[in-house]
Parts: structure tokens; C-alpha cells; sequence
């Protein structure tokens, strides 16, 4: 299950196989039962996540007391706070599984670690937080020229696979609806 984590670095860095036997040193595997914290609001945030397998997100408990989703991670995404990991502070998010999964996790200073045994690896990391901006880039562009509806839809569009996985109720907190407005919406048929 580790050749996934390396057939992902080899789109962005070159290793050899006995390169990779030492980076995957730096890494721990975990499997997560479905609805399991990996992380809390108030927790220190030690770890970033790989997703071997399965289905991770991020989210926070707005003032109304909501959960409110703002990243989603399937097979071969990251996913962390990435502000809270960088400076060692509390997270004001939680991170769970959406369903039953399996892990890699590496923690801030065995990064810096593989950093520094294997400068290559920055430059798969450079590419990991490029493409995880971009994204977030895009899904603010979305919320500002898009209406809910539309929003829905450019998703069913973009990631139909991903939407069919993700529970409605997830999507609906992702997307900032309630799960009955989602479910209207998807009713209506609007595109």
C-alpha cells in the first residue's frame, strides 16, 4: 500500500526504490475507524495526513454550533491545518474520517527531517501545498460568482465521483447549506 505514496511522489520527484525505502521511515501508518478524530479543535497540530485509503475532512463549529466542512481528502491527498502545523499552536479545527481509512502521517519535524536527508522531497512538497492552494483559490472564486445552486452543480460536474461517495449531508456542509436546501436543490434539478 506504501507504492502509493511513492507512485505519488514520482509525479512531481524522482526517487529510486532504495531512496523510497528510506523516506517512508519518516511515516506512520494508521487506520481510522469511521467518525474518528484525528485531530480536535484546541489540539495541538502535530501530524500531516496522507490518505492511503478512504475518506477524510477538515471542519469547524461555527458560532450556531454547526459543523462546517471546509476540505475533503480521498486516496493520495493531504490534508492538515496547515497554519496551526506550521507554528505548533492550537487547531480550531477537527479532522475525521468520513469513512474507514488508512493513513500515512508524518509529524513536523520528521518532515523537516526528510527535508533535509532528501532535498527532492521539497520539491514534492512544493507541488503538494501549490496544488492545495490553487484549489482553495478556486472554491472562494466559486462562493463569490456562483449561486448556491450553480455552486452544487460545478460540483456534480467537476468531481461526480467524489460527490456520489461524500454523504449529502457533508456536501451540504461544505457547500454552506442545509441538507434539506441540498436536497431541494437536487429535486429542482437547477443547472
Amino acid at each position: 500500500m506504501l507504492n502509493i505514496l511513492k507512485d505519488h511522489i514520482e509525479k512531481f520527484a524522482q526517487i529510486s526504490d532504495e531512496e523510497f525505502e528510506e523516506i517512508k521511515k519518516f511515516f506512520d501508518t494508521k487506520d481510522v475507524a469511521k467518525k474518528e478524530n484525528l485531530l480536535e479543535e484546541g489540539q495541538i497540530c502535530k501530524h500531516h495526513y496522507f490518505v492511503l485509503k478512504g475518506l477524510l475532512r477538515k471542519f469547524f463549529i461555527n458560532e450556531k454550533g454547526t459543523e462546517q466542512t471546509t476540505e475533503f481528502a480521498i486516496e493520495t491527498w493531504w490534508l492538515t491545518d496547515n497554519f496551526a502545523y506550521e507554528n505548533k499552536i492550537p487547531s480550531d479545527f477537527y479532522i475525521q474520517a468520513v469513512e474507514q481509512s488508512t493513513i500515512l502521517y508524518i509529524s513536523q519535524d520528521n518532515q523537516e527531517k526528510l527535508l533535509t536527508a532528501f532535498p527532492i522531497m521539497e520539491r514534492y512538497f512544493r507541488f503538494v501545498y501549490q496544488r492545495a492552494y490553487a484549489a482553495a483559490q478556486r472554491r472562494i472564486q466559486y462562493l463569490f460568482t456562483f449561486s448556491k445552486e450553480a455552486f452544487y452543480f460545478q460540483a456534480v460536474r467537476n468531481h461526480p465521483e467524489f460527490v456520489q461517495r461524500v454523504p449529502q449531508y457533508l456536501i451540504a456542509s461544505y457547500l454552506g447549506f442545509t441538507p434539506e436546501y441540498l436536497s431541494e436543490i437536487r429535486k429542482r434539478g437547477i443547472s
